[in-house]
């Protein structure tokens, strides 16, 4: 019995040492396989009626640290976030410049102001117009540069996401076959169970570089995935991620109001639950810093167009000087919409070629437009009436009308005669030159037949845009208000009504907002309004440290609102309490130097006409530089620049603002290089520090290989002896 008993414990010997060496082979094999761990079996003695019989071999186990493993994920995650942002803002860097640059937009800026600087020294240089014309060209077009990277990164960043949801989605179900398997196998006892569950562990750390996510496993051996916020992306089955890219990107379309789609799983939006990951990075990206960054583009480009357009307007060229004038402004119903003019008188004056004065006459004091307002339909009848009267300018070919676009427009009728618009301190002759103010009734008269002024402007020939140097598509269809908080208390003590007028329907819709009316329910009572929800889309959009309510006549056209005076004829002032004004969204992509002043710089305007007191006449002097000085002074004055992304509110000059946002991406830059670089460093270390409990050891496992190689060759020798002994045992029974 004893001899029987040796014999088997040498059998057993030799499978157990047969079975190490074939995982110690296996593991040197896959010395260098990504993702494989060291494998393990312990041995256990095999005891049969009390006695020993033997070692039988144990399960083979993975050599792996849960809890490294886990902080691998995390800062992978983390990491992977940090590269998409510095990758992409790297990108609209180079774009853009860096402050110490000299091709950065702020330089642009500054040669700007210094061509408008000498052009002012000598307003008769031609190649002082060219310069000045080209540096503007230049800048206009950085701009619109500008903007396009910024949106063609925005739009590339969304196909990404589409991209790593489909990624996502792909190792999900990897993940769910192994899953399965992992289970099978475990239930009938077949071996690979920890080459499979390496294979799931590989599978946990592609997915971690992508979204954030969290994971234990069950007594059975299935993994269950979620993220960090507790969604759900693998129980049993997967829980696929939908995303669709946006088809282009544009400064209007964002996540915020619907143009770009969330990130849904099972039907529920995620997008603001994502953690980390490439995906987060991705989104903080395109709804963030590019956002950002284009407001503050949007904000350079309106304050400079407002400022240089508003010095251009009160400006007349010369000996260039032009005999038809069309306005920017588009009216939507000139016939019923009202302005008045205040603080002064505003003055058409016809030139002969040689800059002489042929006709004057101020709008009010000799045109007969009413002291206290009148239709804008009225206004430009009393202007064509004077062109065309034998007692105004006697140009029977003139004409002042509203084209179908419901802009004014202005022409003398011959090329031998030009024309003027110059606001005066008064309607007597020769009055000190002074931008009047315009006030502008957007929706015609009340229920009453009553007008009230709902907005107000500096300058006439501004106010209709009839001399602009810059030129762009803006024309009202967007309303921004001022960045509030969510719950911002908007001063609104009794019901307030808000009127919405579009081209050919003065009264499209009305909602009422009471005192208990966040931001949140304007919204909604627009988007659920049946008169408006057709055309006309609110959201809130978020901006720097808050948010600002955004209204969007999705036509494109012209949209005005205003809030409808109450009883005894007024308003809450809600209006210009929250800022809701037309927005500078996407004014930095469609900026230009006005197209006639391409072709002929000669029509940039750099003076006024003068005034010759001794004969009582106005008269035009190419050497006058009053404009061109106004112009220089934009960009030596400091402005107030609204909140635009990470910009606070401020008050600066344009080269400095345009420095601050330069500074602030590379500041972002250079804070996304640095999280990465730590944080590559960190998941390098946390990997390294796994490879030294869970990787292979050459060494060590050739130092085992030898252990077991005499284990198996000593159970072999004593296999060897016990088998002559029961050969010598069963010869002698014979």
């Amino acid at each position: 019995m004893s001899m029987l008993v040796g014999f088997n414990s040498s059998l057993t010997g030799m499978k157990a040492a047969q079975s190490q060496l074939e995982i110690i082979s296996n593991n040197i094999a896959n010395v260098d396989t990504q993702g494989y761990t060291r494998k393990t079996a312990g041995q256990n003695s095999l005891v049969l009626a009390g006695s020993s019989a033997g070692v039988v071999m144990g399960n083979t186990q993975r050599t792996v640290n849960q809890g490294l493993l886990k902080s691998y994920l995390s800062s992978n995650a983390i990491a992977n976030t940090a590269a998409a942002k510095s990758d992409y803002l790297s990108q609209i860097q180079m774009d853009l410049g860096t402050p110490e640059s000299e091709n950065s937009i702020a330089t642009n800026v500054s040669d700007l102001q210094s061509a408008i600087n000498s052009f002012a020294l000598d307003v008769t240089s031609a190649s002082g117009r060219y310069t000045l014309l080209t540096n503007a060209t230049t800048l206009t077009n950085r701009l619109n540069s500008l903007s396009s990277s910024i949106q063609q990164l925005r739009g590339d960043a969304d196909l990404k996401i589409s991209a790593d949801v489909k990624t996502i989605n792909e190792t999900l179900d990897r993940i769910d076959d192994l899953n399965d398997k992992i289970i099978k196998y475990k239930v009938l006892g077949y071996d690979g169970v920890p080459d499979l569950e390496d294979q799931r562990d590989e599978c946990l750390r592609e997915l971690s570089g992508y979204i954030d996510i969290t994971y234990f496993e069950r007594e059975s051996g299935e993994m269950v995935i979620q993220t960090k916020e507790g969604i759900m992306l693998l129980d049993r089955d997967p829980h696929y991620l939908s995303h669709t890219a946006i088809t282009q990107a544009s400064p209007i379309s964002g996540y915020s109001d619907g143009a770009i789609t969330g990130i849904y799983v099972d039907g529920e939006d995620i997008t603001n639950s994502i953690v980390d990951g490439e995906i987060k990075g991705l989104i903080e990206v395109r709804d963030s810093s590019l956002t950002s960054l284009q407001s503050q583009l949007d904000e350079l480009a309106a304050v400079m167009t407002d400022k240089i357009n508003e010095a251009h307007n009160r400006g007349t060229a010369y000996p260039n000087t032009p005999d038809e004038l069309t306005g920017s402004r588009e009216f939507i119903d000139p016939a019923n919409q009202h302005i008045q003019i205040q603080n002064g008188d505003v003055r058409l004056t016809i030139f002969d070629s040689s800059g002489k004065q042929v006709a004057t006459g101020a709008l009010i004091g000799d045109m007969g437009f009413a002291a206290d307002g009148d239709t804008v339909e009225n206004m430009v009848a009393a202007i064509n009436n004077w062109l065309t009267s034998p007692t105004g300018a006697n140009l029977p070919q003139a004409e002042a009308s509203i084209n179908s676009n419901g802009q004014v427009y202005i022409y003398s009728g011959d090329s031998n005669y030009t024309l003027s618009i110059m606001d005066e301190a008064s309607s007597t002759v020769g009055s000190t030159p002074q931008d009047v103010v315009v006030n502008f009734n957007v929706a015609g008269p009340d229920a009453a037949g009553q007008i009230h002024y709902d907005r107000s402007f500096t300058g006439f020939s501004n106010f209709l845009g009839l001399n602009n140097f810059f030129s762009t598509n803006r024309n009202e269809n967007i309303y921004d208000s001022k960045v509030l908080s969510t719950n911002a208390n908007l001063g609104v003590r009794e019901k307030i009504t808000l009127n919405f007028s579009v081209s050919g329907n003065m009264n499209m819709g009305q909602i009422n907002i009471y005192p208990t009316d966040s931001l949140q329910d304007i919204v909604n009572k627009i988007n659920a309004n049946p008169n408006l929800n057709q055309d006309i889309r609110a959201s809130l959009v978020p901006n720097g440290s808050g948010y600002m309510l955004r209204i969007n006549n999705m036509t494109g056209t012209q949209m005005e609102i205003n809030e409808v005076p109450d009883a005894t004829g007024n308003t809450s002032g809600f209006i210009e309490r929250i800022g809701l004004e037309p927005s500078d969204i996407g004014l930095s992509s469609s900026i230009s130097v006005r197209e006639d002043l391409q072709v002929n710089p000669g029509l940039i305007a750099a003076g006024l006409p003068e005034y010759d007191q001794s004969a009582g006449v106005y008269q035009l002097n190419a050497a006058s530089n009053q404009i061109a000085n106004d112009m220089s002074q934009v960009f030596a004055d400091t402005h107030d620049f609204k909140q635009a992304g990470s910009i606070a509110s401020t008050v600066s000059t344009l080269a400095t603002y345009a420095s601050s946002f330069v500074g602030t991406i590379a500041s972002s830059v250079n804070d996304a290089e640095n999280t990465l670089m730590y944080q590559s460093e960190l998941t390098q270390s946390i990997a390294n520090k796994e490879a030294e409990i869970s990787g292979v050891d050459i060494d060590e496992e050739l130092s085992q290989l030898i252990i077991y190689q005499k284990s198996y060759a000593a159970s072999a020798q004593s296999f060897t002896a016990a088998k002559e002994m029961l050969d010598i045992l069963l010869g002698m029974m014979q």
